[in-house]
């Protein structure tokens, strides 16, 4: 399905610079070190300060950005406060060093700050030794469990301390920034509590991950929650944004902004749906995670690609397990497979 929706800006900006793209509100691009190399952030007018939404990556280059940001764009003005969407490293990775830095406090839902926390404090040992159950689960040999401890735990690296927040953000909280009002929307599978934020003045939505154009966010099962449904819970928070109105300037996380809200809602349904239904096909005979993986994914992965890939396989295989048309079973060895009911 091809959506119909319209990119409004040419281009985006360079490292250190912010385009305006709606009153009172600024897009800064920062890098990011992986296939999807850049992020969106955004500053936000808030009377004789700014708010920051979001933070990029723990990396010094990212920092040096940040600089350039606070001397050539905030014009002398303070930023009042740090709001992070969801615990994901390229949105919460400097909120330690922006909030010691800047003198402000972070805020986020409790979920995502919870998360990042419990994440962050594990050392490598146990971040693998959680992930070796799962991907022994899902089928995977020697080698890659080898690979798996070899990387340790990531997080630690691409996000620095995790501070604590100085207000939690909930599901229908109300924020003034500036001379706009903002709607705290909660949606879930991508992360636990994905804030996203919404002005009905100013006609925007800060997206976050939650709702991306041409790409579709990671949807995985995570080590700690086998038995989880985040698909579910991802296609039950895409009806929280069809009361929008359709010319909602949309903020995403990744690639541009862009209006057609509703067009892209229905995209990313049917993205899923598709990809349940070639699961599906693909599950006539008894087959592992592992198996599972190149029916979705038909393209070469590398290991920090396949990791996303694998979680988003086991959800896809356990919405259809939960709604009944997979079974699971459990072989000798522990191994998961999954066939058409």
């Amino acid at each position: 399905m091809t959506d119909r929706i319209d990119y409004i800006f040419e281009g985006q900006p360079a490292g250190g610079e912010a385009w305006q793209v709606a009153e009172g509100v600024f897009w800064i691009r920062m890098p990011l070190p992986f296939a999807l190399d850049h992020i969106n952030l955004w500053l936000l007018e808030d009377g004789d300060g700014w708010t920051v939404v979001d933070t990029g990556i723990n990396r010094e280059e990212i920092k040096d950005l940040w600089e350039t940001v606070f001397t050539s764009v905030l014009g002398g003005r303070p930023v009042k406060r740090l709001i992070c969407t969801h615990y994901h490293p390229d949105h919460m990775g400097l909120a330690g060093w922006l909030t010691e830095r800047l003198g402000v406090g972070m805020w986020a839902t409790d979920g995502e700050w919870r998360m990042a926390a419990q994440v962050h404090a594990k050392d490598d040992a146990d971040f693998s030794g959680e992930l070796e159950i799962m991907y022994r689960k899902c089928g995977y040999d020697e080698g890659f469990i080898g690979r798996v401890h070899e990387r340790g735990n990531p997080y630690r690296r691409r996000a620095g301390s995790i501070p604590d927040p100085a207000h939690i953000l909930a599901d229908g909280d109300r924020i003034e920034i500036g001379r706009h009002s903002w709607q705290v929307i909660v949606g879930r599978g991508h992360a636990p509590e994905h804030a996203c934020l919404f002005s009905e003045k100013a006609g925007v939505l800060i997206s976050g991950d939650q709702v991306l154009p041409k790409i579709t966010p990671n949807i995985s099962v995570q080590a700690g929650d086998l038995e989880a449904d985040p698909l579910a819970q991802y296609l039950a928070s895409l009806d929280l944004f069809e009361p929008l109105p359709d010319n909602t300037l949309v903020l995403p996380s990744h690639k541009w902004p862009f209006r057609g809200l509703k067009q892209r809602l229905q995209s990313l349904r049917d993205h899923h749906a598709d990809r349940l239904e070639e699961t599906l096909l693909g599950c006539v005979t008894p087959r592992t995670v592992r198996e599972a993986v190149p029916i979705l994914f038909r393209r070469e992965l590398n290991d920090h690609q396949l990791f996303f890939a694998i979680g988003e396989a086991l959800a896809h295989l356990n919405h259809l397990w939960k709604l009944g048309r997979l079974t699971r079973t459990v072989d000798e060895d522990g191994i998961w497979r999954f066939v058409r009911s």
